[in-house]
This record gives structure tokens, C-alpha cells and sequence, in this order.
């Protein structure tokens, strides 16, 4: 009997998205094995803890938070957007939710403190804000168009990604002192462009709940056409940072690799601007764009890896 709750967790951890935290640590351990004179061998598994415990609970605060406003009984559900409908289904475990979130942000300070000591106190200037951002993220950025715009980049492309890199780091050259940090801070700036485009199209689908709790993203407030503009300018602009990179010396040119994964660029952009208002069509594109990102951020791990 104790298996089926378990399981109930899981779905408001939402295991299943954590595969995006998965490509942004390789990424991360790329960038420093590459760019940063290796990898501090015995940090890669706080680090990776700590990653992941830290996606667990955003997704658990914000399966509470939208319980407990009422946003669930109202979104429409999809497999990629709209929460897991688990609390909507089993209200009693809504308390379960919430320590879940709390106990996983607590693991994440602990585990990032404890990274810290063994590194840099500098890490701090990322980990503060990273923490407040998890909490804050679903409570109060939701309400303001421009900050929950780019605060899921932030928390994937600059805590996470560079923050990763960072820590992992087999060397603390100055920042920033050469080339390799804005190789780094390269890879981290697409890694932003590419999130903060997944949970903006994965808000079209929730304009009309979303607004009957008070958000205000950006589908909300200029409508589901213009961020698909929005959508378009963030995505080619992530492909031309990798370009920029390149050229500049910044990133390997293996790092092009990732190029192959604008194959499916093309159909993603034609598809959002055609059917922004039309949810049901509109449903397999979020999906697309999922793949679009994590083959993007893996073959850009695989590139910078092999450092052609």
C-alpha cells in the first residue's frame, strides 16, 4: 500500500521533466572539462544532486501553489504543460506536496553549501538567488510578464548551467579572464534563450486560467500572436549565439553540431505563428519544441565534449 503514494510524489516531482536538468549538467561537465582544465571529480555528484533536487521542487511548489489557488481545476491539461492534475485527483496529499518542496529546497542548500565549502564562497552570488528564485518562482514572478519571462532561463542557463560549470571546475580562473568564460557564458545564455521558450509556449495553452488566478505572463498580457513573435526571436537568436561563439573562439567549432538539430526549426516556427490560438493544433508543436531544446543543449554537450 505504501508503493502507490510513492508514486503519487513522483508525478508531483514530475520525474519525467527532469530529463532537461539531466542535459544542462552534461552540458556543464562539457564546458569544464573542456574549457575549464577538467572536472573536480568529487563535486560531480553533489552538484548533480543538487540540480536535480532543485527542479523537484519548483515543480512540487508549483503543483501546490496552483492547487491551492484553484488553478488546476481550471487548466487544460496536456503532456507537457498544466501540471500533473495529481493533487486535483488526490487533494489529501496536498500537504505531501508541500513538505516534498520544502525538504527538496533545504537539500539543495544544504548540498550547495556543502559544494561551496569545497570550492568557491563566490558560488554564493548564483546560489542565493537560485534559491529564491525557487520558491518565488510560481507565488509571485508569475504576475509580472517580463520576469516570468526569463526567470526559467535564469534558473536553467545561469544557475544551473554556468553555476554547474562553475563548481565543477578543476580550475577558478578569474572572472572573467579569458576566452573560456564567455564560452561559458555563451552556452549558458542559449540554454536561457531555449527555457525561457519552453515555458512561454507552454503557457498559450492556459491564458484563460492562468488569468482567472491573476498571472500575467506574457501570452496573457500582449496576447498569443505576439508571443509567438517572441517565441520565434528567442529561438533563432540561440542559434545565432552558437554561431557568434564560434566564430569568436569562444566554443570549439565541434560545438556546430547542435546546428543539426535547426532540422526541425523550420516546421516549430511555421507551426506556432499558424495555430498560436488554435490550442488542440497547437499541442504536438510544445512537444516538438521539447525535442528541439534537448537536442539542442545535447548536441551542443556532445560538440563542446570532443572539442574539435
Amino acid at each position: 500500500m505504501a508503493v502507490q503514494p510513492t508514486f503519487k510524489l513522483f508525478a508531483i516531482a514530475r520525474v519525467n521533466f527532469l530529463t532537461l536538468t539531466v542535459a544542462c549538467l552534461l552540458l556543464a561537465l562539457a564546458l569544464s572539462y573542456s574549457l575549464l582544465g577538467g572536472v573536480k571529480g568529487e563535486i560531480v555528484g553533489w552538484v548533480v544532486t543538487a540540480g536535480l533536487l532543485a527542479h523537484v521542487s519548483v515543480n512540487a511548489f508549483n503543483e501546490y501553489f496552483d492547487f491551492r489557488s484553484g488553478l488546476d481545476f481550471k487548466t487544460r491539461k496536456t503532456p507537457f504543460s498544466g501540471g500533473s492534475g495529481t493533487l486535483v485527483q488526490h487533494p489529501h496529499i496536498a500537504n505531501a506536496a508541500l513538505v516534498l518542496a520544502c525538504v527538496s529546497l533545504l537539500a539543495v542548500i544544504a548540498s550547495g553549501l556543502w559544494i561551496v565549502q569545497q570550492t568557491t564562497p563566490a558560488l554564493l552570488w548564483l546560489g542565493i538567488p537560485g534559491v529564491l528564485l525557487i520558491y518565488s518562482y510560481t507565488q509571485y514572478i508569475n504576475r509580472y510578464p517580463l520576469l516570468c519571462l526569463i526567470a526559467p532561463g535564469l534558473g536553467f542557463g545561469l544557475f544551473l548551467t554556468f553555476g554547474a560549470s562553475w563548481a565543477l571546475a578543476n580550475e577558478y580562473p578569474a572572472l572573467p579572464a579569458n576566452g573560456a568564460w564567455y564560452g561559458i557564458v555563451s552556452a549558458a545564455a542559449i540554454v536561457m534563450l531555449l527555457v525561457n521558450n519552453l515555458l512561454l509556449l507552454n503557457q498559450f495553452p492556459d491564458v484563460e486560467a492562468d488569468l482567472s488566478v491573476g498571472r500575467k505572463h506574457f501570452p496573457i498580457a500582449i496576447g498569443r500572436t505576439s508571443s509567438a513573435s517572441i517565441f520565434a526571436v528567442q529561438l533563432l537568436l540561440s542559434y545565432l549565439v552558437l554561431v557568434i561563439a564560434v566564430v569568436a573562439n569562444w566554443l570549439p567549432f565541434s560545438a556546430l553540431l547542435a546546428l543539426l538539430s535547426f532540422v526541425l526549426v523550420p516546421r516549430l516556427l511555421q507551426g506556432v505563428r499558424q495555430h498560436a490560438n488554435n490550442i488542440p493544433q497547437l499541442i504536438p508543436l510544445l512537444g516538438l519544441n521539447v525535442a528541439v531544446i534537448h537536442l539542442f543543449i545535447l548536441l551542443l554537450a556532445l560538440g563542446i565534449w570532443f572539442n574539435w
